[in-house]
This record gives structure tokens, sequence and C-alpha cells, in this order.
């Protein structure tokens, strides 16, 4: 492996470095060794991520190579002994002055990152180096835990308090047993991850939770995601020392936000509701076993009269928050001192913070060990994190306090305002205990510096802060409020021919371009913009980001777009994925977009997402997966929240004291605002360029974006090729000759495995030089082993209208009232519902094969979507354009779902004209029975070899006696047969009618013809009630899902898929009726839950709801409900 010397320190490095690599190195090595901070920005794709590993490890050794010598030196010279054959590094004193004596005295490497999938990725990356070192990777028990009972734990705090338990009691099986597994060699000597803790946990019944502890203690480098050192309550929690360490940043652009949220707070009327809740019920409990004298709560060590306190405690607070009269739109806002005085009314101080934490630990820790209960202590479990981030610091003398105080809340500001969230989060039943909204008590930070003025004041060697979008450099140094003697803008390891930048300031209609407030939806303005990208659609090959500067505008554009016939447009060309907002659903949609671009047949794709959210956090498009991105706006915050108004005044305020740190230039307030704009820009157009040998181009499509002042925003890498034109015309032209010379210089003969986005959420590390240098064959230049993404049975057209009666929450309901082939019956309840979604489809040939295919995947996302909708997540798709109607162009239920899979794959296929086209055609064919009139109006599927599989698709939609001909014709035009076989021409008429005949039962022609009008006349009177009984069944989806809660709701779900499935009344009984005769208004959703049943166990059912509501035997339940109701609307 070869090795160089940067700055007298020796480093390995898999191969040779470019020199804008020795350059990151060197300015890393510069801090190390110097003991200073650095704040270094390298584009993603130079190899960031290895070269801090291997800079880094190479001085440790470096410097350990110092202890060492210097030891040696000095037995030596005890001894009279020469040392001149010794290295010189051996010996020589620490560049900060230093004189460390014992091995003991080498700094840790603290390596934090945003998340552990890149903290993975990192550790990867370090296993492909020559460096050895000891490793530690900490987690949260959430991650590692693998205690059953501890993770059958609905909330975080609840597997912490319960996991403490059985740690001090040593209860639990896996906990014991890490002192003996914590010094194994096949764990202490190999680099792991979190997930080679989880297996090595698994496999010796070891708790890798606490063997990452263990770790922890003889570990050279320590991995963490960086939340654990920024916020107090997990450092502490982690013991983590940091005491001459060096901490090491990495995707860095997300620190200044999380320093912020991990030292404020908002306490909710939900909160303070569940803590009384919570205390009332143990004070209740207790009066209860004294009464009995019954000793089950000896396990409490909290006195009862501190319990009643607390409870006294939590009342005043409650009051002292609803005392402010807060307007619906604005709050109440004071100086951050003013949470002392607001908690000094509920008692709250610096002199009884220690025994209200102590017993607040008590009592959660003994609520999370009582077996069968169910109280929700998340409000108390925020009001002991409140106590510790306020009352932060070591007890102090009466006369110090008050400085102590004013420094602790400089940086901060109390907000009281109204709480306008209508619907409960999560499922809480707290959600609904208060009547008319309360007032949220909000205690804010504005000082990403409070929390890293805290980790410099731990003792630490230095801090680096490092990303790949840093830009401006001078305004994040100063919003840290610490010193940085070291900084880097580098430079990128690509040619000039591999990256385009423009300016589009106006459309091709010369329309300027703008999504400033007063623009942002003008009809002129969105028309432009949605012609601009049509054009750039075109000439953009594989896949290309779309960026918006918030959900809100990209979903009233894309709708305008679609409305306009923009979309239609956009879509012939290439299909349009649109980023959701649901964590699940967006994995199904990146998934979605990866698998079309990856498609020979396809052009690419286009994936609509929004700055600062999932898709430009980090996430992969290397290759052919991002040849281009578009931004559409400056993303700036939401100007009127009042957290980002408080933000501007704060740093206003700051700059009027000139409190700014020396050699540093605080922001205004507006400055800030708009250096946040551009931040999430730079981060954007950072997805493209991923390696050395990528090439892509970057629209800028904002006429802000012209100015010099707003081109020195952009990362120092792209600045020199931003370029501007004066017609449309010309930007076409050069992006044109742009690809055609990068695609002739670095050909891509093969499709990119598709990255998986739950290993890649936004790593920076995965796509480093080496992995696509031709010059090297170090095993660290092959593609990671990924999982290969699903193919998707429709790519996820968000520009597709919705279809009410196609929503995910009316899908199983919706099909009560679709008509069985046998009986013509329509289902009459549930399971037959399920069953139809069940329902695959068969059909013989080539093109039925592959049409059961896609209908089998459609119906394994069903289900899911069916149990996400029960937990209460949204739908994944934000606009689900109407799917034409199919109705008579093939008979039955599986040829209608072939029908509408072939439209829905013809309609993504095709412009609006073409589609339309086909449509008239297949409709024509229905009436007239003409084969050459249908082959002359699908002929234009043949001038293309991408649409030859729609042309054979069309096969099942071909009448039998015409099929053997269609079959000849379709070999000749595209060189392939649709699968015909002899009995694909018989008809099914005559099939029925043989089948007849030896039965001895044919139906005659008249009889056929009485029945017809019957049917036709039944399926009218049917539409009213359909209707009325789909309304009435959402209506008890909807209040099943609030009444249960997400986890109660899955669980009636997967007890009544159960019951479909088994016909097991009973175990559908054991489950439902705990759990809708909880609390006393759930027992009308017992009785709706009626409909659920099936005929045969219906007595069974009625019987057994008389006996739980005390009713005689001649009661219905029903009318039971029916009274209420009634007298619940005439109260009203």
């Amino acid at each position: 492996m070869p090795s160089l010397t940067l700055d007298g320190v020796r480093v390995e490095f898999p191969f040779t470095p470019y020199e804008c690599q020795k350059d990151y190195m060197m300015k890393v090595i510069e801090c190390l060794k110097n003991g200073v901070n650095g704040i270094l920005e390298s584009p993603t794709g130079t190899g960031k991520t290895l070269c801090l590993l291997c800079a880094t490890l190479g001085w440790r050794e470096h410097f350990k190579d110092g202890i060492l010598g210097r030891i040696i030196a000095e037995r030596l010279k005890e001894n009279n002994t020469s040392a001149d054959n010794f290295p010189e590094s051996w010996g020589a004193s620490s560049e900060d002055g230093s004189m460390p004596t014992s091995c003991s005295d080498v700094p840790k490497i603290i390596y934090a990152s945003r998340t552990h999938s890149q903290l993975t990725q990192v550790v990867n990356e370090l296993k492909n180096t020559s460096y050895k070192p000891k490793v530690s990777v900490l987690g949260s028990r959430e991650q590692l835990c693998i205690n059953p009972e501890v993770m059958r734990q609905e909330s975080n705090h609840l597997k912490v308090h319960l996991c403490r338990a059985k740690v001090s009691t040593r209860s639990c099986v896996f906990y014991n047993n890490v002192e003996e597994k914590s010094t194994d060699k096949g764990l202490v000597e190999q680099i792991v991850d979190v997930e080679d803790l989880v297996k090595f946990g698994n496999k010796h019944r070891a708790c890798p939770y606490y063997l990452s502890r263990a770790l922890k203690q003889q570990a050279d480098i320590i991995f963490m995601p960086y939340n654990y050192l920024l916020d107090p309550k997990s450092r502490r929690a982690q013991s983590i020392d940091l005491a001459g360490s060096v901490v090491i940043f990495d995707e860095a652009h997300n620190v200044e936000r999380t320093c912020e949220e991990s030292t404020s707070f908002d306490m909710t009327p939900y909160d303070l509701a569940s803590a009384i809740n919570a205390l009332t019920r143990l004070l209740n409990d207790h009066v209860q076993e004294a009464s009995f004298a019954d000793t089950s709560s000896q396990g409490l060590k909290t006195d009862i009269q501190v319990v009643a306190k607390l409870k006294e405690a939590v009342l005043k607070l409650e009051a002292a928050i609803e005392s402010f009269e807060v307007s619906e739109d604005k709050g109440i806002t004071r100086p951050g001192i003013f949470i002392y005085e607001l908690l000094e009314k509920a008692h709250l101080t610096y002199d009884t913070k220690e025994a209200m934490s102590e017993a607040l630990e008590q009592i959660i820790g003994y609520l999370a060990g009582q077996p069968g209960i169910f109280l929700n202590t998340s409000g108390l479990q925020k009001l002991l994190d409140i106590i510790q981030l306020v009352f932060c610091g070591k007890e102090l003398a009466q006369k110090d306090r008050q400085m102590v105080m004013e420094t602790n809340t400089a940086h901060f500001k109390v907000h009281i305002h109204k709480d306008t969230q209508k619907k409960q989060k999560n499922g809480d039943p707290w959600a609904s205990s208060t009547k008319k909204p309360g007032n949220i008590l909000s205690y804010w930070c504005f000082s990403p510096g409070f929390s890293m003025q805290d980790l410099k004041s731990q003792g630490v060697r230095c801090i680096i802060l490092t990303s790949g979008t840093l830009s401006p450099l001078s305004s994040f140094a100063s919003e840290m409020r610490i010193p940085f003697s070291v900084s880097l803008e580098n430079s990128h390891v690509i040619e000039r021919d591999q990256i385009f930048v423009s300016v589009i300031d106006q459309g091709p209609d010369r329309v300027p371009l703008s999504s400033a407030f007063d623009r942002r939806f003008n009809p002129e303005n969105m028309s432009s913009l949605g012609n601009t990208v049509v054009n750039l659609t075109r000439i953009v090959p594989n896949g290309l980001l779309l960026f918006f500067p918030s959900f809100y505008l990209m979903d009233k554009t894309l709708e305008f777009w679609r409305d306009k016939g923009h979309a239609n447009q956009i879509e012939s060309v290439k299909p349009i994925f649109v980023e959701p907002k649901g964590k699940g659903a967006f994995a199904e949609a990146i998934e979605g977009y990866y698998t079309k671009v990856n498609d020979f047949q396809s052009r690419g794709a286009i994936f609509a997402a929004v700055c600062r959210g999932k898709a430009s956090e980090g996430l992969d498009f290397t290759n052919t997966f991002g040849r281009g991105v578009i931004v559409t706006g400056l993303p700036f915050p939401p100007k009127m929240d009042p957290r980002i108004i408080l933000k501007m005044q704060f740093l206003d305020e700051m700059n009027r004291k000139q409190l700014a740190v020396p050699g540093q230039k605080l922001l205004t307030g507006q400055e800030w605002y708009r250096e946040q704009a551009f931040r999430a820009v730079n981060q954007a157009i950072g997805r493209v360029i991923r390696h050395k040998d990528d090439y892509g181009a970057i629209f800028l499509c904002d006429q802000r974006f012209k100015s010099r002042d707003a081109q020195s925003q952009l990362p120092s890498w792209v600045r020199p090729y931003v370029r501007s034109y004066d017609k449309f015309g010309n930007i076409v032209r050069d992006v044109c000759q742009f690809f055609r010379v990068a695609q002739k210089m670095r050909p891509v003969l093969e499709k990119n495995p598709a990255p998986d986005p739950s290993v890649f959420p936004a790593g920076s590390c995965q796509s480093s030089v080496p992995q696509c240098s031709a010059a090297t064959s170090y095993a660290a230049c092959k593609m990671p082993s990924i999982q290969k993404a699903k193919m998707l049975d429709v790519h996820t057209s968000t520009l597709k209208r919705r279809r009410t009666d196609e929503d995910t929450e009316y899908a199983i309901f919706k099909q009560y009232g679709v008509q069985t082939q046998k009986s013509k019956i329509k289902p009459t309840n549930l399971f037959e519902a399920l069953e139809r979604v069940e329902r695959q489809c068969e059909w013989r040939g080539a093109f039925g094969q592959a049409m059961q295919s896609n209908l089998s995947t459609l119906s394994l996302q069903n289900d899911k979507r069916m149990e996400e909708m029960m937990r209460g997540g949204k739908r994944k798709i934000n606009l689900v354009q109407e799917q034409p109607s199919v109705s008579g162009l093939a008979p039955g239920n599986r040829k209608t779902s072939i029908a509408r899979c072939f439209l829905v794959d013809l309609k993504s296929s095709l412009s609006e004209v073409n589609f339309e086209q086909i449509h008239q055609a297949l409709q024509s064919y229905k009436q007239n029975d003409n084969l050459d009139n249908l082959l002359s109006g699908t002929s234009l599927l043949i001038h293309d070899p991408h649409t030859y599989r729609l042309f054979r698709g069309l096969y099942p939609f071909v009448r039998p006696h015409h099929r053997k001909a269609f079959d000849e014709k379709c070999r000749e035009l595209t060189g392939t047969s649709c699968g015909y076989e002899a009995k694909h021409s018989i008809r099914k008429d005559e099939k029925s009618s043989g089948a007849s005949h030896s039965a001895g039962d044919q139906p005659t022609e008249a009889k056929l013809d009485e029945e017809q009008p019957k049917l036709e006349e039944d399926k009218e009177t049917e539409t009213a009630d359909d209707e009325l009984q789909r309304r009435n069944r959402a209506v008890f989806l909807a209040d099943m899902r609030r009444a249960l809660g997400p986890d109660g709701s899955v669980q009636l779900y997967r007890a009544i898929y159960a019951y479909k499935m088994t016909d097991n009344y009973e175990n559908l009984v054991t489950t439902a009726v705990p759990l809708l005769t909880e609390k006393d208004e759930d027992f009308s959703l017992l009785i709706k839950f009626t409909n659920v049943i099936r005929p045969h166990h219906k007595k069974q059912y009625k019987a057994m709801l008389k006996e739980l509501m005390g009713l005689s035997a001649n009661t219905d339940p029903g009318s039971r409900e029916q009274t209420e109701t009634e007298n619940r609307q005439s109260t009203a």
C-alpha cells in the first residue's frame, strides 16, 4: 500500500492520492499537530472520509511513536547508550509544547457523523485501509438491545428505565455475559459496526449495548452520532470522557441545527397532562394498596409524600404557563433567564433540582417495570430532561448563581404560544385530555456556539468540522463561536469537461424565472418554468433531479403543470417520481426512480425533491442516477415562523452588543436568513459529480442567481464553471454539446447497480475516488455490495390525478360493493374484500406471465399500504392520476386487472395524444371488430423498438378469432411472437357451451336475454347503497384508528386477517374485545365491529355483546347505540 510523508507524518493510503487529497490531509494534520480547530470543506467524490481516517490514524501512530521514543531515549541515556540509530520522530516533543510521558496520553479519536448509516459507511472505509485500530461504535438501546422484554416497551425512555432496572438487579441474562465476552479476540481485534455487534451479541447471548460501552474504554477510535456529543444528557448517559481527545464532526453541515435543537425543548399541555395523570394514578394505587395492606408497591423507593409534592409542582407549573393570555397567531417572548422565574413558581430551583430529579428517575423506573400497567410516562421524562437542561452544572453558592444563570441563558429565549395542533401525535391518548387549546412553553437556543463552547470546555485537544458543503465558511465558523485557525475550501478532482453550470434567468418564452414570494405562483412564471423543464428533460440523459424550495411550492407547481399539460410533455420523455414526506414512502419512491433509470428501454426518469429534504441530504446519485440537477429557486426558511423571527432578532441583538468571538464577524439576522437559503442550494447541487469519472450539469433556474453576490455563495469548485446566457436556445445548444463530448470521453457501458436508500441515506463516503479509479486494483475501488432495488409494478408517477375511491383508506372497504363472478352478489364483509386484494391474474403466454408478476407485486404493496394505513400512515404517492376506464375491454375481474395494469404502463410510456389514439383504436375495435383498423390505429407503437413491448401487450385485447393473425403480424413487425397457441382462438362461449353440453344443461339465448336486463337493473340500484356503505366504513375505519392508536390498530388488523384465513372466531374475539372495551366510549365501535363477523358467528357475537352491555336477551345492541346517538344530538 502506498505511503507518503506529510508535514513529518507518515500516512498509509490505499492508492496514490490526488493533489486535492494531499491538501486535505495536510490541513487535518495541521489541526492535530498544533491542537487547533479546523473547518474543512471538500466536495463529495474527493475521498474526504478516506483522507480523514488515514491522516488522523497516521498522526496518532506518529504521536504514539514519539512517546515510546522518549521513554526509550531516557532509558538509553541512563545506560549511557547512543540513540543515533533510532528514527528522528522518536523522542520528539509534541508540537503544542506538552510532554506526554505514557501511552495512556495518546489522544482518542472521537469520530461523529449524523446517522448510524453514515457511520456504517465510514467503518467500511476504515476496513479498506491498512490501519487496524481498536474500535467502538456507540448506539442506543433501540439499535443494540436484544432483550425481548425491553424491546417490547412502547417508548424509548421506557426501554432505558427497564434496562437500567434489569441491569441493577442483574436479571438480564444478556448483560450478565458482557464481562466475559468483552475480551473475546473475535470482537476486540476486529473492526465492527452496529450490525456486527448485534450479530455477535445474538450469537454469544451478550448485550451489544454494554459490549460497545466496554469496548469504548480501550478503543483508539470511537464512532457515534454527533447528537451523542452535542446533547449534554446523552453525553452523560454514555459516560463519554473528552479530555485530550480529538473530536471530528463529519457531514457537519447539520451540526448547527443539531446544536440548537439538542439544548431546546417544547413543553406542551399534553406533556403536562400525561405527567399529572401518571402521578395521580400512582397516588391512587398507593391509597388502594394501603387500605388492603398490599405491599406490591415496595419497589418504589421514593416516599409517597415526595410523589404528592411532585404532582403539586406540575400542577403549579401548568397554572403558571396557562396564566399567560396568548393570541392564536402571536406568542409572548421573554429573555432566556425568565425560565428560572417561571420554574420557581412550581418550586423547581437549584435547591430542589436534585430531589426532584431523583424522584422522577425512581418513579419512571418503577412504572416501567410494572407488568400489565399502561401509563404514558413521556410527560415525566420531559420534565426530568427540562430540569437537567435548565439547572445544568455543579452545585453553586448562592452568590454565584445569578451570574451562572445569566451565562447559561444568554443564548436562549422563552416563547409561550398557543397549541394550534389539531390532531394528536402518535395516537397519544393524552392528546385529547384538554377541551381547549392550551399554551406551549418553548425554551429555544439560538446559538450553536453554546454547545460548541461547552464541548470545548471539556478539555478536547481540537475540533474538526468537515463536510462536502459548508460554504460560505466564514458565516458557518462565526455561528460556532469558537476560533478556527485552519480552514479549507478544497478543489475537486474533475476536469472542466465534466461539469456544466448554467444560470437560467428566463424560460424559452423569455419570461423571467423567480421563486420570490410575489412571483412564485404567478401563472406566467410557473408556465415558463414548466417549459424550461420540458426542454431540459429532452436533452439531459438518464436521471434528472428537480429541486424545489419547499413541499408546498412543489405540490402547487406540479399541480399547475398537470392542469396545463407540461406534466404530460415531461412524462412523454421521463416519468416523474416525487419525494414524499413519509420515510417508508420515500424508500419506495427512490427505488422506483433507480429502477426506471436502470431500465434499458427507458430514457431515464426525473426525481422531484425538496431542498433540505431527504434526497438533498447526501443520497447517492452517482453516474446515470444524477446526470443533471435543476434548482428551481432559493429555499429561504419560512420567514413568519416564530423561531425564524426570534433567531434573526437574536443575531441583530448580538451584533448591537458586539459579542463576536475575536477574529470573527457576527452575521446579522438578514445575512443569516440569506445564507440558510444558499447553504440548502449547495447541498442540493452536491448530488451530482460523485467521483472523478462522473459528469453532470447544474441548472440554476432563478434570475437572482445571476448576480455576482449570489454566485459568490456557491461552493468554490462550482464557481469557476458558472455561465450566463442571453438566449435559451444557446443553453440547449451548449448542453447538448456538453453531453455529447462527455458520453464520448466517458462512456457508461452498462447501467448502474441501484443504491439501496437504506444503506446510503446521506453518506458522503460511498462514492469516493478509488471506487471508480481505473488505475488501481485495490479492493476499495469496487462498488459496494448493495441490495438491488425492487421492481415496482408501476413507476410512482405522482403527476397522476387522485382517484377518491382508490385511496388507501378506502381500499379494503370499497371491495364490499364489488360483484363476484360466480354468484353476482357483492361481498358483505371484510374478508371477501381481502381475498379480492390478494387475487392475482392468470394469463397464458409471455405477456400474461409478465402481467402476473406485476399484479403479484401490486398485491404485496397493497398489503403493506393497508398495514401502514392502520398505523395512521400517509399515502405514499402525493398525486395519483385517474386511471382510464377499461370497462368492456376485457370481461371478468382477471382481464380487468390486466387491462388496468397495461393502460397504466401505456400511459406512463406515451404522450397524452398518443395514449388517446391507442385508447380510441381499442374502443373502435370493440365496437366494429375490425382488426385492420386496430393495427392502423396502433401503428405508432412499431416505429420505436422501445414500444414494441406495448404493441405485443395488445394481444390479450384481441378477440380469439383474430389472435392468430395478430400474432403473425406482431412477429412480422417486431420480430417476436405474442405466444399464440391454438386454444387461444377458442371463444369463451364455445368453451362454456361445451361444458354445458356435457353437463346436460345448455342455456338458451332467450333465457340469457331475459337475465341480462335484470342484471343491469340490479347493478344500477346498488350504486347508491355502495356509496353509503363506503362512507360508513370509512367513518368506522377513522374512528377505530383514533380510538386504538397505531399499535392497537395494527394488532386488530392482524387479528382480522388471521380470522379471514382460519375462521377462528375465538382468537378474533380474544384480541378485539380487550382493545375495544378499554374505554367506555369505544363500545360503539364494538357494536359496529359486527360487520366484520361472518354470518355463522353473528348470533354468538351479538349474544356476547348483550352480556358485555348488560342488556336483556330481547334487546338489540344496535338499538342502544342509536338511542344514545339521538340523545347526544338532541342535547347538542
